[in-house]
């Protein structure tokens, strides 16, 4: 069975392998000069970036595809746990270290005066949270019968109405901290989707389990190593790639109900299936322009943006980790802005990532690489050379005044990316980072399914469809079609 994947991001290049694991023929189709879709990475002077995802977390999914290709992992990519997550930074002057050693963290918040009671006994109920919708919510389809006929799902079923789905994840973390500090703390994990905490369910409180529970890594060599490892099982398991290719069109039969190749530049190609792992509302309104679009789901609420600076500095700061955050003083303000105003928070949370902390020869000796980050809206028309520059006043501001600096004076190199060639780069409709926000109790259910119900033989892949963004959903996302196709 000959097999196209459209795009190389990391959810292609998990589809691809677990395919070609099958046996299946399976070729690449990628419109960029390199894989990895968001996560690629750029040399800026002597400064090397991940211009994409920063954290990584659920190594153990990555590790399954070798072990399932009868590879070592091992002999691909390396990774470590880290015993410090993130420092956060608050304008009152607290600041404390985020630890995935629950006992640590605990210490670290009795340090700021900051009231645990609760945390051991919430970060419980997280993990039950968890535990409750893996299997249904992220391993599975969720629009396939199968899905529930057996013992687990019906486990996970039974215990839906106590997985926090009636409640926000700022009311939930509310009703289990007095301390705002605290709930903005664990507020912040709606970030990793995109959404807002006073909006999203409760049921999204489970990324803290996966963060303070499962833990959180880093590989050697940074971020990027994570797509060259998948990128070299693939070619080792017979994977074609074509780069420089972008697909123009998905080939339907007469009336569109098979799909059966694609066109580019150099003509028609024609395979046995297809899967899409370009953004859902590009395949569908660039690549299938003659078929009836799944108008309520391409219309839902996309999640927020970003806007990030690439900086050289010419210092080595020892107040900062390999993570750090500079909270908002106001965090319900910032959202409201970013999802109800579609305009930047004059005070954002800054996300400043720090590469070099663990990889040295990311930046020259003495000097850093900061990836800072600031969330935003997606775009909607904004002039973003103007908030570019507004933004960044306020980043510099920010940064000055809570760590007692002159940054401005040490940005050696600079690049930026923004909504726009964030959509540009990556096909990601609006720059939406995870394509639908989660700001609803049924947004996991409202996700474009893995495979079309209307066109045989089409599949997707990747943040903008079922389970979600961030690369363990993503992964998932691609094993979810590796499956599906066989059947």
């Amino acid at each position: 069975m000959k097999i196209c994947i459209i795009g190389a991001g990391v959810a292609g290049l998990t589809a691809a392998i677990r395919l070609a694991t099958k046996g299946y023929e399976v070729t690449v189709f990628e419109a960029s000069t390199g894989p990895g879709g968001k996560l690629k990475e750029k040399m800026i002077g002597e400064y090397r970036f991940d211009l994409g995802p920063s954290l990584f977390t659920m190594p153990q999914w990555i590790d399954q595809l070798f072990i399932d290709a009868k590879k070592n992992p091992r002999n691909y990519f390396n990774y470590k746990k880290l015993d410090s997550t993130t420092k956060y930074f608050y304008e009152d002057g607290t600041v404390f270290t985020s630890s995935s050693n629950i006992d640590e963290l605990e210490a670290q918040l009795k340090s700021q005066n900051i009231d645990t009671t609760n945390l051991k006994k919430y970060l419980k109920k997280t993990s039950h949270i968890y535990r409750t919708t893996e299997h249904i919510f992220i391993k599975s389809s969720l629009h396939k019968l199968k899905s529930y006929c057996n013992w687990q799902t019906a486990k996970s079923i039974l215990q839906l109405p106590f997985i926090k789905s009636k409640v926000t994840m700022a009311g939930m973390n509310k009703a289990y901290f007095k301390d705002t500090r605290l709930q903005q703390y664990f507020n912040r994990m709606a970030t990793y989707n995109g959404s807002d905490p006073y909006k999203a369910p409760g049921t999204l409180n489970l990324i803290n389990h996966i963060e303070h529970i499962e833990g959180v890594y880093f590989p050697e060599g940074g971020m990027y190593s994570i797509t060259m490892a998948l990128y070299n099982l693939a070619l080792d398991l017979g994977v074609k790639f074509e780069f420089n290719t972008p697909v123009t069109e998905i080939i339907c039969t007469n009336g569109g109900q098979a799909a059966i190749g694609i066109n580019n530049i150099e003509g028609n190609h024609y395979f046995d299936k297809i899967v899409s792992n370009a953004d859902v509302y590009h395949t569908y309104k660039k690549l299938l322009p003659n078929q009836k679009a799944p108008v309520k789901i391409l219309n839902q609420e996309k999640s927020s943006s970003a806007l990030i600076f690439y900086w050289g500095i010419k210092k080595n700061f020892e107040a900062l980790g390999l993570h750090n955050i500079l909270f908002a003083n106001d965090y319900k303000a910032e959202f409201e802005d970013i999802f109800n105003h579609k305009i930047p928070h004059n005070d954002p949370t800054i996300y400043v990532n720090i590469s070099s902390k663990e990889c040295p020869t990311d930046a020259p000796p003495q000097h850093e690489n900061w990836f800072v980050m600031v969330n935003v809206p997606n775009n909607e028309g904004q002039d973003w050379e103007k908030l570019k520059k507004e933004i960044k006043v306020n980043i510099i501001n920010k940064i000055n005044r809570i760590l007692k600096t002159n940054i401005e004076d040490l940005i050696a190199v600079e690049e930026v990316l923004n909504p726009i060639t964030i959509e540009q780069n990556t096909s990601s409709y609006k720059g939406a980072l995870y394509g639908n926000a989660s700001n609803s109790t049924f947004a996991a259910f409202m996700r474009h399914a893995n495979f079309s119900s209307k066109i045989e033989n089409l599949y997707f892949c990747g943040g903008s469809v079922h389970p979600g963004g961030g690369i363990p959903l993503c992964i998932n996302s691609g094993m979810i079609v590796g499956e599906l196709v066989s059947d």
